[in-house]
């Protein structure tokens, strides 16, 4: 496997500053970029530099960011989930990578997991130089939440209450992982297991900022699908209680190039042990192959 060199990086979007991780392979000159970043509340930390690891170890060099307000990119309220924001960050990100000295900017493929799967099909949508993307267990809309009366009652109270809080540029927070029997963002059965993604010393919270749910509803990343040209590999799991392996093939299924990958496990199931060894392998195959 290619040696590589890790350094930290710092790129504007919108009124704020992303961090990121530079990923070189050793004795590659100009490599091709992979542009990442992670799904609906996570950070970069959070298992996705085994995945860039595996893609540097190929020749590809990777620049792994946190969006605003998350991780180390600074900006309040933190831990803020917004599509919009978070796709700023994602275009952003692109044009600080294509004009990376290190790299071969012109040959820049895209990869993304769960929430952020949804936004590289919405960068690759508009813009048809990108080379190359995947999602994995990808975000593409078309959910129908069916709450309890009790929890639309808290999502009321908890929307009303981070209304008032964000005239003053505060929030009131839910927590973005929840159960079947606790209110939450991530409700379903398999949600928890997101907590085992967080590493040791972290000061990530599992909460978010309430007004994320009057957003996921218009957000329907499966509307822009027939807009990608670029070669597209989706990874599903065929046991996600999350984002439903169907809802991703149906969007293939609007897609010109593309592959679908499929996993028997849960939306989590992608990020460890020998599930992750073949996604990793066969996501990494497949960049190589359009940014060679």
């Amino acid at each position: 496997m290619t040696r590589f060199q890790r350094s930290n990086r710092y790129f504007l979007s919108g009124d704020g500053l992303c961090t990121a991780w530079l990923y070189l392979p050793e004795g590659v000159e100009k490599p091709p970029v992979v542009v990442m970043a992670h799904g609906f509340s996570a950070e970069r930390g959070f298992r996705l530099p085994a995945y860039a690891e595996k893609f540097t170890g190929a020749g590809m060099a990777v620049l792994l960011f946190d969006y605003r307000n998350f991780g180390e990119s600074p900006g309040t309220p933190r831990q803020l989930v917004d599509p919009d924001r978070h796709l700023e960050d994602w275009r952003a990100a692109i044009a600080h990578a294509r004009e990376l000295h290190e790299v071969d900017g012109t040959r820049l493929a895209l990869w993304g997991s769960s929430f952020s799967g949804g936004h590289v099909i919405m960068a690759a949508a508009e813009d048809a130089s990108i080379k190359a993307i995947v999602a994995q267990v990808p975000y593409v809309g078309g959910l129908e939440v069916k709450l309890p009366f009790k929890m639309k009652l808290k999502a009321a109270w908890a929307l009303l209450r981070d209304r008032m809080k964000a005239r003053k540029g505060g929030a009131y927070y839910i927590p973005a992982v929840g159960s079947p029997r606790r209110f939450g963002c991530m409700m379903a059965e398999e949600a928890e297991e997101f907590l085992d993604l967080v590493p040791e010393g972290s000061k990530w919270q599992n909460a978010v900022p309430a007004r994320i749910l009057t957003r996921l509803a218009a957000y329907q990343p499966r509307e822009q699908a027939e807009k990608v040209t670029c070669p597209a590999l989706i990874a599903v799991a065929e046991k996600d209680q999350l984002t439903p392996a169907q809802l991703a093939r149906d969007m293939a299924g609007k897609m010109a190039r593309v592959a679908v990958a499929s996993y028997e496990c849960g939306h989590f199931g992608v990020y460890d042990g020998a599930i992750f060894e073949d996604v990793a392998v066969r996501e990494r195959d497949f960049l190589k192959q359009y940014l060679s």
